[in-house]
């Protein structure tokens, strides 16, 4: 496939991704799991679970860096720039068409029941994910006593996500130099 082709198989890979994917990244990820890794081959699943981790720690949106990642992967700088363009066009179409009818009809019922709809539609994929990257991730006793500890200490503790973001990676860097 010679490099336009891939480009244009980037651009319109991420735009499909792009319009049906709702509820941010971590909804995302099956979406992402099936048409990159298993359709496309672009990346492998550890690939991807690692895109997604520096995506969350990197300035900006996790599925837009990670669309980044993966097209920069695929054709360098500029396959980076034409997935993330593939990946956001969809959403400023759907968000400016959304906008113009917004204000008109979300007091509606029908509109307050699809939102309701989706909402769980969304949760749902979030957990998805969180199964799927645990089954790629929590590999041993450390991984797992990380989780465990981000887990509890999130639900216990008041802490901004970025604190624990950055403890589990000072621990884990203690951890393998320890080993």
């Amino acid at each position: 496939m010679n490099k336009f082709k891939k480009l244009l198989d980037l651009f319109f890979t991420f735009s499909k991704i792009g319009t049906f994917t709702f509820g941010g990244g971590y909804a995302m990820f099956p979406i992402l799991q099936k048409e990159i890794v298993e359709k496309k081959g672009w990346a492998t699943d550890k690939e991807l679970a690692d895109y997604f981790a520096i995506g969350q720690c990197t300035p900006g949106i996790i599925a837009v860096n990670t669309a980044t990642f993966i097209g920069g992967k695929t054709c360098g700088m500029i396959g980076g720039i034409v997935a993330t363009l593939g990946f956001v066009f969809p959403a400023l179409i759907i968000i400016q068409i959304i906008a113009i009818f917004i204000q008109n009809f979300a007091q509606l019922q029908i509109v307050q029941h699809v939102f309701s709809g989706v909402r769980v539609c969304v949760s749902i994929l979030i957990l998805q994910t969180v199964i799927t990257l645990s089954k790629k991730t929590l590999i041993d006793k450390v991984t797992i006593g990380i989780f465990l500890g981000v887990v509890f200490g999130s639900l216990i503790f008041n802490l901004s996500p970025i604190f624990f973001v950055v403890a589990s990676a000072l621990l884990g860097i203690y951890i393998k130099i320890v080993k």
